[in-house]
């Protein structure tokens, strides 16, 4: 692979990106002399074939789910692998099962940053259509080790939110509709990247706790201070991100959350803990009304007092599942 183009395009994208990425790849020029590595957020069940398979029928380049130690090679597209992420290490396509960030794995920001560290100034890092903000850590990291950021335009995107929250965040070098990127990406590829920037301290910090399946403390210290929230999920401590990018945050096991998603998170842990609390009051509710039958073993003279209490706070429960949430889900 030429050390002289922009030869690393990664691209990342969410809600919408099955037809996003297609269109995207029908776009590109067959004699492209760049690698895209791409993550589409799935679910853990999903084989990711499909996309796969529609991306290499779309285009002319070939198209794969990444494997861990291949070298990567110019004019094929790598496909983060479903419940793994994505990464680069040593200029080889690394697979791990580390922790979800944003919520996600296969996760954008982990493939971004590592790519930033690996190939600095020599990367193109594209945020397509999404919900919510994950990729616009990993822009930030494309930017601060020199490389060149593209985002959809939001007006052209199913799902606007990524490519918004990357543009009020990101000082991004192109903001185009989706037709537009393939000729873009094409130009950049044979264009001499600028020269390689000093890689900044906390990103490769970042980048290695990605590789890494286990706990590291003191690693998460160098990066933020504790505050007084717990990761939902492991329960473990957060860590407060001191990098003035988005206001986030991580675990010592490897979770990471921007807030808006770490919000997300703790509304669903919300309302999972009130359907237990509703089906528990209700089964005390039940429980109280037999025995609170004179004729019953088991007799309890408070119990139809205890029962009407308990509807109470059922009531109470089903007003705030009614209420719903305000903050978007994938």
């Amino acid at each position: 692979m030429s050390n002289k183009g922009h030869t690393i395009i990664v691209v990342g994208a969410s809600a919408g990106g099955l037809d996003a990425l297609t269109r995207l790849a029908a776009s590109l020029p067959k004699d492209l002399p760049a690698a895209l590595l791409v993550v589409q957020h799935m679910s853990a069940d999903t084989s990711g074939d499909a996309l796969v398979e529609a991306m290499a029928r779309s285009g002319a380049l070939s198209c794969k789910h990444a494997e861990h130690g291949e070298a990567i090679a110019c004019g094929r597209i790598y496909v983060a692998p479903s419940d793994h992420h994505l990464l680069v290490s040593k200029g080889k396509i690394f697979i791990s099962k580390g922790a979800r960030e944003n919520r996600s794995r296969p996760g954008i920001d982990p493939l971004f940053r590592s790519a930033a560290v690996a190939f600095g100034s020599r990367v193109v890092g594209v945020i397509l259509t999404g919900l919510l903000d994950d990729g616009t850590v990993g822009l930030m990291a494309v930017k601060r080790c020199g490389g060149i950021c593209i985002v959809q335009d939001p007006k052209d995107a199913a799902y606007p939110d990524m490519p918004r929250s990357a543009l009020d965040n990101v000082k991004v070098d192109h903001c185009l509709p989706l037709s537009e990127i393939g000729a873009c990406l094409g130009e950049l590829a044979s264009t001499r990247a600028p020269k390689r920037v000093p890689i900044p301290k906390d990103i490769a910090v970042e980048a290695k706790i990605a590789e890494r399946v286990l706990s590291d403390v003191s690693a998460v210290d160098e990066l933020g201070d504790q505050v007084p929230f717990n990761c939902p999920d492991c329960g473990g401590v957060l860590w407060q991100m001191k990098d003035n990018a988005l206001l986030r945050y991580r675990c010592h096991t490897g979770h990471s959350f921007t807030a808006s998603v770490l919000l997300a998170e703790q509304t669903q842990k919300v309302e999972e803990t009130l359907w237990i609390a509703l089906r528990m009051f209700e089964e005390r509710k039940n429980l109280l009304k037999k025995m609170a039958d004179p004729k019953a073993r088991g007799f309890s003279p408070s119990a139809a007092e205890r029962a009407r209490e308990s509807e109470l706070h059922i009531a109470r429960i089903r007003a705030m599942l009614r209420a719903g949430t305000e903050t978007p889900s994938e």
